[in-house]
């Protein structure tokens, strides 16, 4: 489009999760069906912005893993191959009460297919359930850590309480993708769920110590606070109408690691660059993801911004 940029260069690699969100409201028969998982929704945010973005997931060859191949189709997303099985997709069922309160039940079935990488690999990410439930959660630490150095990694996660015996448990596996990881984002919830009654902030300056180059946590409506090697900085968020806030979240992620490609912040090249950030290109990053997020919030679903929409936004 006239205008903007060229679209970054380099594939970006999305390990996680793909499933459907089956929703059930009170007094209603018909569960509503909508694309779903975490990682999923990072990948399809990237493709909506212009990135180069393969999905390493795997689908069942039935209705709903169709419906996921059309959503990300769309995106100009493409599935690494293998991701296709006879096994069924993954499927999470929201009772939804009079009230407004769900209550979720899983049936998953997560594994990695084995396939290699592109040879011009930028970025590699995971997080959330695909980087809680093993076997494909191992896999996905693996291949973070295997490419260290010479991509971009970057985790955000996303914690699933349902999927984890303590939260003591979950810290143990979360540190150890923080510490595979360049890039990581984790919202307040996440923190308080896995560390209660520590400060988000100094949680995030030590996690930044295990290895990160960049730890930047949401707040909501409040903001974000990002922690780098440049300092600490707090970016507020704009005032929007907020239709609701699902996949808000991904979105900033997304945001993000758009915001990143953008500053030319990603590769194994540009690590150097990304450990020796300025202040004002950090808040250039948060508040570039912070207005993906808004946009998202503004509007019914996990509907993230094009680049055009991402551009005009403010």
């Amino acid at each position: 489009m006239a205008g903007q940029p060229p679209a970054p260069r380099g594939t970006a690699v999305v390990v996680g999760e793909a499933l459907v969100d089956v929703v059930h409201r009170a007094g209603q028969d018909a569960g509503a069906e909508h694309p779903g998982g975490s990682p999923m929704n990072v990948a399809h945010g990237l493709g909506r912005l212009g990135h180069d973005v393969a999905l390493l997931t795997r689908l069942g060859d039935d209705a709903h893993g169709r419906l996921l191949t059309d959503h990300l189709a769309a995106a100009g997303v493409r599935l690494l191959p293998g991701a296709v099985d006879a096994d069924r997709t993954s499927v999470a069922r929201a009772e939804v009460d009079a009230e407004g309160r769900a209550s979720y039940d899983f049936d998953l079935v997560w594994r990695v297919p084995d396939t290699p990488l592109p040879p011009d690999l930028a970025l590699l990410h995971t997080g959330s359930i695909g980087a809680a439930v093993d076997p494909g959660a191992r896999t996905a630490l693996d291949l973070l850590r295997s490419v260290r150095g010479r991509a971009t990694t970057s985790y955000d996660p996303n914690v699933r309480p349902a999927f984890f015996e303590s939260p003591a448990a979950a810290l143990a596996r979360v540190e150890e993708f923080v510490a595979a990881a360049d890039v990581v984002k984790a919202s307040d919830e996440d923190l308080a769920w896995l560390l209660p009654g520590h400060d988000p902030e100094e949680v995030a300056h030590r996690w930044q110590g295990h290895g990160p180059a960049l730890v930047v946590v949401t707040r909501g409506s409040a903001g974000a606070t990002a922690v780098s090697g440049a300092g600490t900085l707090h970016v507020p968020a704009p005032r929007v109408e907020v239709a609701d806030t699902v996949g808000a979240g991904d979105a900033f992620m997304s945001g993000l690691l758009h915001a990143l490609a953008e500053h030319d912040l990603l590769g194994g090249d540009a690590l150097p660059r990304l450990r020796h950030l300025g202040l004002g290109t950090l808040q250039a990053l948060v508040a570039t993801a912070i207005a993906s997020a808004s946009i998202t919030c503004s509007r019914a679903g996990a509907n993230p911004p094009t680049r055009a929409e991402l551009a005009a936004f403010g």
